[in-house]
């Protein structure tokens, strides 16, 4: 069965148009253009009365037309990933292609959907702001919050698509998650990371199989803290937003001792020192009283008057949460954290997730 003609009409005019419509990027015309295919092609599959099979019917023979006078990117497989583009994001509003009743019945449309037991409500709609690879790797992450989530941080933080993949494949979302309460997890969906207070920067653990350091070899702090800063770019993208790097084995002096901090780092959202120590081993009582005095000392002699407190994070392979509760006063500005060599199984981490969320009903 062949599409109707003014079916493919339609279609065909809407990539003509989108090709020589002037936006503000190439890549953002493609992905209104495909959106707008994808409703179409929706729209069409509910004229008929067997959808499933009226629906690849129509798929195959609309590619094969798209393909001879387009070229590349119409396989039904990618004609496909528009349909489902469409149905997953169908609250968004494309700009382009769209007449004014077409848009009126659009805009009507996201004012209201419904909700659990029929009752009604708003659906915020947020423009569309990635790229096509970006949306296409997107549709393939089933979970709405965890979706949500990526697409508001790759935005904010401009991930490129190997990034976004990295961040996903880290379980960035699970990571930030598991520090939170059933509302911050909402408010991670919603809005993605806000960055207030200390505890919405730290997540555990901390990954950092971008160093190519194998679990199975020894190496010292200092091949740690090298590999570190070969990879600067990459371990700031894992540290979270806001951090800028300041110095490496840091000096300070006191009573004619020298004493040295591995990494500095600045926080320009929370206004504040961020100094870091790398330990290969089991976190010490020492390690803590270590990093207290270093805390100290940049909260009295470097921290300006109208700054936040220094905050000290011990990165070491185990921590021991009893140790650092009966070492450091509660209201200490120092956080133990763990770090991994390796991905973290992203099925383990759903499901411990799961457990904690179980946990707190």
């Amino acid at each position: 069965m062949k599409p109707a003609k003014a079916f493919f009409e339609d279609i065909r005019a809407l990539i003509a148009a989108a090709r020589t419509t002037v936006a503000r990027g190439v890549d953002l015309v493609q992905v209104h253009t495909n959106f707008e295919i994808g409703r179409r092609i929706v729209e069409q599959e509910q004229k008929g009365k067997d959808r499933a099979a009226y629906g690849e019917v129509v798929l195959k023979a609309l590619s094969m037309r798209l393909g001879r006078e387009f070229g590349e990117g119409f396989s039904q497989r990618n004609l496909e990933l528009m349909r489902r583009f469409y149905l997953i994001y169908a609250n968004r509003r494309p700009r382009i292609a769209q007449t004014p009743s077409a848009q009126l019945a659009t805009d009507k449309k996201n004012q209201a959907a419904s909700g659990e037991f029929g009752t009604t409500k708003k659906i915020p709609s947020r423009p569309f702001t990635l790229s096509w690879s970006h949306y296409v790797f997107l549709l393939s992450v089933n979970n709405p919050d965890e979706r949500s989530f990526y697409e508001i941080e790759a935005t904010s933080q401009s991930w490129t698509l190997r990034e976004l993949k990295r961040q996903f494949d880290s379980s960035l979302y699970e990571r930030l998650a598991l520090s939170r309460d059933k509302k911050g997890i909402r408010k991670l969906a919603r809005d993605g990371q806000r960055v207030t207070d200390v505890h919405d920067l730290l997540k555990e653990p901390l990954v950092l199989e971008f160093l190519g350091l194998d679990e199975r070899t020894s190496y010292s702090e200092s091949d740690l803290e090298s590999a570190v800063i070969s990879q600067i770019e990459r371990f700031l993208l894992e540290l979270g937003k806001g951090f800028l790097f300041e110095a490496r084995q840091r000096r300070f002096t006191f009573d004619e001792e020298h004493y040295f901090v591995d990494l500095v780092f600045y926080n320009r959202l929370l206004r504040c020192y961020v100094l870091i120590d790398l330990k290969l081993g089991k976190l010490t009582h020492q390690d803590l009283g270590q990093m207290q005095m270093y805390v100290n000392y940049f909260d009295r002699e470097v921290t300006a008057p109208d700054e936040s407190p220094t905050i000290g994070i011990i990165l070491c392979k185990q921590k021991n949460k009893a140790l650092v509760r009966i070492t450091l006063p509660k209201d200490a500005n120092i956080h133990a954290r763990e770090y991994q060599l390796y991905l973290p199984s992203k099925a383990q981490l759903q499901r411990k997730l799961i457990e904690w969320a179980g946990a707190r009903e």
